[in-house]
């Protein structure tokens, strides 16, 4: 495909799926908060369970919760349902283009597992829907009823993510888990939710007592959907930031995102407060784990104050990095410079220096998979002459 449509591909796809990801998780945090903040009423009202008061843009709004009986469901509803719709049909866009179309440039890893793209790419399909398979079977069964699912849904949250963390590239690893999430929460949408809701109108517009056990099950999906909310929100800006993808536990990194996300979430939805401790708990376990220390290390027969020249270090670019990092790149994949970084002359190398350090030094997650073989030693000597001062006479 054409660089200049993949990347616009890519932007508007990106664009949609932000879009519609602010309108899905936006109406979901929405409806979750209003339903926790619904009050007796001061006189009973028959069909009305509670009520809330909220005042927005100048404006005063009154909401009641109701329950209504045969014959009693209005003419016009406003259902949401579109929003979760789009949003994966967008990030399962985004997915194909980023992932799938790539050669398997950000999704496989040697260094991991070797394996061809198009078996990656059927990997991560299996995955995103083998996951909702199990969930839905494990909903379905009669642990269902007792405390000990959430139990067994969060180990098997844990064996999955070992699995993909040592199976795909870190970063493959961890949009995997969230497109399985999503899909999850937009199938409860569709196969549970939903129906759900048109059987009790439809059982109110025929007369009959409708029967709210089955909005008891939508509900619960529906928390469901709530707790994924923060970690797939985290999951989709990841990407940004190597230290926790490319870390050598990203697995034990990856369980702690999902777990603190879930508990600031319970404290949203329950205004209890305890979880923050286990949640801070989290906090600070990822921040130890993921704090990189300046690289040290020479190479042998080498002193900490010999001097690096600026050809030992343009030789290193030139061999490992400039097939993508270029003006006019030549790999088959990069046929624009990522992240507009680029390693043409002395001037472009030492603007990047900062760069340089943090992504091939410090975090080695550049070259990305390691893919022209960077040795560990040319680390060292980029390390150094950064710490130099990065001079290019």
């Amino acid at each position: 495909m054409n660089s200049n449509l993949h990347e616009w591909l890519n932007l508007l796809i990106r664009w949609g799926h932000f879009l519609a990801g602010i309108m899905w998780i936006g109406t979901s945090l929405y409806f979750v908060w209003m339903d926790s903040s619904f009050k007796p009423l001061a006189e009973p009202k028959k069909g009305v369970d509670g009520e809330v008061w909220m005042v927005h843009g100048g404006n005063f709004y009154h909401v009641e919760k109701r329950r209504f009986g045969p014959g009693e469901m209005p003419s016009l509803l406003h259902w949401f349902k579109w929003e979760a719709t789009l949003t994966w049909l967008t990030g399962f866009m985004l997915l194909i283009v980023v992932y799938y179309m790539t050669s398997g440039a950000y999704l496989v890893d040697a260094q991991v597992k070797n394996l061809s793209p198009g078996l990656a790419s059927l990997i991560g399909l299996g995955v995103i829907f083998g996951g909702w398979i199990f969930y839905d079977l494990l909903l379905r069964s009669p642990l269902a009823k007792s405390k000990w699912v959430n139990v067994v849904g969060l180990f098997l949250t844990a064996a999955i993510i070992y699995f993909l963390t040592h199976t795909f590239s870190g970063r493959g690893a961890f949009i995997h888990l969230g497109a399985m999430f999503g899909t999850m929460m937009v199938l409860n949408v569709w196969v549970h939710i939903l129906p759900n809701q048109q059987a009790i109108i439809e059982a109110s517009n025929a007369g009959n007592e409708p029967n709210y056990d089955l909005g008891k099950i939508a509900k619960t999906r529906s928390m469901h959907n709530s707790y994924m909310t923060l970690p797939v929100l985290f999951i989709m800006i990841s990407n940004h930031f190597p230290s926790t993808f490319a870390h050598s536990n990203n697995w034990l990194v990856l369980i702690l995102i999902v777990l603190m996300g879930a508990l600031v979430r319970h404290v949203m939805i329950s205004a209890k407060y305890w979880p923050l401790a286990p949640a801070l708990a989290c906090l600070v376990a990822l921040v130890s784990m993921t704090y990189v220390k300046a690289a040290r290390g020479l190479p042998e027969n080498d002193s900490e104050n010999s001097k690096v020249h600026f050809f030992q270090i343009n030789h290193i670019l030139q061999n490992r990095c400039v097939q993508c990092h270029s003006r006019f790149p030549t790999d088959s994949v990069f046929t624009v410079a990522p992240g507009g970084v680029v390693f043409d002359t002395p001037a472009d190398i030492q603007q990047w220096s900062t760069r340089i350090n943090e992504r091939a030094v410090q975090q080695k997650t550049m070259p990305l998979a390691n893919k022209t073989q960077m040795l560990d030693e040319e680390r060292i000597l980029l390390g150094k002459w950064i710490s130099q001062g990065a001079r290019v006479e």
